[in-house]
């Protein structure tokens, strides 16, 4: 939740509010996803920008015009809608939601915009497991390779247990998983995915 106090040190800057966003305002979002086709083939993707009426993807594989498509977003979750036309890189959905699901996504919207806005913390947005094999090898762009321990994971990312320390923004191939450094903590690093893992694949006896 914004306080005062927090508007108070920021004058200048104008909050999104989940009324506007209610009107279909679009909100320029990098939320990384997978979506499935209508003949069921899944690919990954991530969004260029989002109303609770539609959302903009950049992606690999474009379905044609009038195809349903269904969408799992990091933030956001499952969601439904009609492929309406093909910008550059990507394809246009509008979605089919109720009055409440598009109140929950305005809501999840604004959320996002103003945590942007205000430089808060990102939360974790997935559920995170433990493996069974928690041991893992880090490839680094360079060809270097860190011992590493999975300590959690999640669609989107892994906090990893090491004595290395790249530098932030590294991109790291964590097992055969590519993603890059984010943060450090007490003992080891998060790294975010570059793309989510397939939910059929998440459970404690996956390997990366």
């Amino acid at each position: 939740m914004i306080t005062d106090e927090g508007l108070a040190e920021r004058p200048r800057l104008r909050l999104a509010q989940a009324s506007d966003l209610r009107r279909h305002q679009r909100v320029t979002v990098a939320l990384l996803g997978r979506y499935m086709l209508a003949d069921r083939r899944e690919y990954p993707c991530q969004t260029m920008d989002m109303s609770p009426g539609g959302v903009r993807l950049t992606c690999a594989v474009v379905g044609a015009v009038g195809e349903r498509v269904v969408l799992y977003l990091e933030h956001i979750g499952r969601i439904e809608g009609v492929i309406v036309r093909h910008p550059p890189g990507g394809f246009a959905v509008q979605l089919a939601a109720t009055p409440r699901k598009r109140d929950k996504i305005a809501s999840q919207l604004t959320w996002l915009a103003n945590r942007e806005m205000l430089g808060l913390p990102e939360g974790r947005s997935h559920e995170r497991l433990v493996p069974k094999q928690p041991g893992v090898v880090v490839r680094l762009e360079s060809g270097r390779e860190i011992q590493a321990r999975v300590i959690d994971i999640s669609l989107s990312g892994a906090a990893l247990a090491s004595i290395a320390t790249p530098p932030i923004g590294a991109a790291v191939t964590v097992g055969r998983t590519p993603g890059r450094l984010v943060r450090y903590f007490d003992g080891g690093f998060g790294v975010q995915f570059m793309l989510p893992l397939s939910p059929d694949r998440f459970h404690d006896g996956m390997t990366l």
